[in-house]
């Protein structure tokens, strides 16, 4: 990097700022697979866990109580936004960071000795809602902090290829949630993990944390501000028009991204009548495909752009969900399923590919971690915390299939906000000259013209 005086870097330099970089990169993400493996253990050991915490009755009943706590869990999120988002402006990512992963360590820990349904009656599912609450308060957190500082300490010019490594991560730990529970399977009857052996995973998830904090405690910090309004919402209302555009898009692609990945186990196992090892197994190859191709979509953005890539995910999912539901909901082929699944998948990579990225370059600095985290964590708690429940809400009604068409009208809107979203390439805080709201102002005002 160049000094005071303006003397050039040197090539020695340039690779050394890069290695950082890298390193800090796989730090940080190191840390979002734990956090996030940690956080859909529980919807994917439901199906298992489910009878210990609530009273005897049909599983679409149980199902719906544990789901209605997976989304209590995520209601805490837009606290955690707020909270870890201002901690992150204010006194610094990594800081932010740390702490958020020590409360993930705690609340997955606390799920794997709870008492049952049987022993304690209806403290049971309490404490488990207890737990949720602790682990939905990190992960609001997570995801702004991590998304800002990947961005920030991403290569210019290959922000959205490194960027997309978050989720390579967060779809990682979904992956991993996956392979654990496919090992169980292969190793433990039902009834043993049903009795028991649903404990393990969060167990694991205990341990696993505390090797990301001594990750993210060895992390160099970008960011955090000494001015008085930094991570304030005075400051984060200035970019209310960043905000609301952030709101829309993320609204339609946390719903479409839950409904393809953690609420896709039930209903291949409820609706398409598939066994459930073999609905785990499907999933898992889902996964292991649609986490290997978010560097290339991240990638693509930084040649295409941002908003190219919003448009075209909002676009293909608003005209594909609906088909493909339907498609997969009347199939029990393993192979076909995952066909399908896959290609709704690959629409939602063009956003998930550049999800923290698109969304930091709308913001300043001194609020970017907390404008990140909340937009986020507040469509993430309406819609996509809440895709299973209404799910399996119409479906337990006898209307599933509006379900789908729920789902397309909020990628409708998604598409909407995606085409008003201004370049981020011409008018975001990270590379570009302008400002959104600026952008924003020059549209508003060649509309009323």
């Amino acid at each position: 990097m160049s000094d005071s005086i303006g003397i050039a870097p040197t090539a020695a330099d340039v690779a050394a700022d890069r290695r950082r970089r890298i390193k800090a990169i796989v730090g940080s993400s190191s840390g979002n697979l734990v956090e996030w493996y940690d956080f859909y253990t529980y919807a994917f050991f439901a199906l298992y866990f489910a009878p210990a915490f609530f009273p005897k009755g049909d599983s679409t009943s149980q199902l719906l109580q544990t789901a209605g706590i997976f989304a209590v869990g995520f209601f805490m999120r837009p606290i955690g936004g707020w909270l870890f988002g201002r901690i992150a402006d204010r006194v610094g990512r990594k800081t932010s960071m740390v702490i958020s992963v020590l409360m993930m360590c705690f609340g997955s820990l606390m799920i794997g000795i709870l008492p049952t349904y049987e022993t304690v009656g209806s403290l049971a599912p309490l404490l488990l809602l207890l737990a949720r609450m602790l682990q939905g308060l990190s992960v609001g957190g997570e995801y702004g902090t991590s998304a800002t500082y990947m961005s920030e300490v991403a290569i210019k010019g290959h922000r959205g290829f490194f960027a997309s490594f978050q989720y390579v991560t967060l779809i990682g730990g979904q992956l991993l949630a996956s392979l654990v529970l496919i090992t169980m399977q292969s190793v433990m009857p039902a009834e043993q993990i049903t009795a028991w052996g649903w404990r393990i995973p969060f167990f694991i998830g205990a341990a696993a944390a505390v090797v990301a904090l001594y990750l993210r405690r060895s992390l160099a910090e970008t960011g955090g501000s000494d001015k008085e309004d930094a991570g304030t919402f005075s400051e984060l209302f200035k970019h209310w028009r960043a905000f609301c555009v952030v709101l829309a898009y993320t609204a339609g692609g946390s719903l479409v991204f839950y409904t393809f990945t953690t609420y896709m186990q039930k209903y291949l196992v409820n609706t398409a009548h598939m066994d459930k090892a073999v609905a785990s197994r499907t999933m898992t190859a889902v996964l292991l495909v649609y986490m290997a191709v978010q560097p290339f979509f991240g990638w693509l953005s930084d040649r295409i752009g941002r908003k190219a890539n919003m448009i075209a995910y909002s676009g293909l999912g608003t005209v594909m969900v609906v088909p493909l539901m339907t498609a997969i909901g009347a199939n029990q082929n393993p192979y076909v399923a995952f066909g399908l699944i896959t290609l709704g998948l690959l629409a939602v990579s063009f956003y998930t590919g550049i999800s923290g990225i698109v969304k930091a370059e709308l913001f300043p600095t001194k609020v970017r971690a907390l404008g990140v985290g909340l937009s986020y964590a507040l469509a993430n708690a309406t819609f996509g915390g809440t895709a299973e429940y209404v799910a399996l809400w119409f479906k337990d009604n006898g209307m599933e299939s509006t379900f789908f068409w729920y789902v397309t009208v909020l990628l409708a809107i998604a598409f909407v906000a995606s085409l008003i979203m201004p370049n981020p390439k011409v008018h975001g805080y990270l590379d570009g000259a302008g400002t959104v709201e600026e952008a924003l102002g020059k549209k508003r005002a060649l509309a009323h013209a």
